[in-house]
């Protein structure tokens, strides 16, 4: 990957609060969610959230944001 494509990326983070809220920035779109599995693309590749209860709280593509709420057990990538 070029240095020119790297700074056009958007900024991404994963901020987990208390296992129970998860925000994500970069994210470019949910492929498939469940209450135990939400995939999502992201600027730095798939993310994969496992869980229980899990349920999207906010989704806006425009400003790449993802909020999940639920039991939170892994985020991989």
């Amino acid at each position: 990957m070029t240095d020119e494509k790297r700074t056009s990326l958007l900024p991404h983070n994963c901020i987990l609060e208390d296992r129970k809220k998860l925000s994500v920035s970069g994210v470019n779109d949910v492929g498939s969610f469940d209450e135990e599995t939400i995939i999502a693309s992201t600027e730095y590749g798939e993310l994969t959230v496992k869980g229980e209860k899990l349920h999207i709280t906010k989704l806006s593509l425009e400003i790449g944001e993802l909020c999940i709420e639920g039991r939170i057990s892994s985020l991989s990538y």
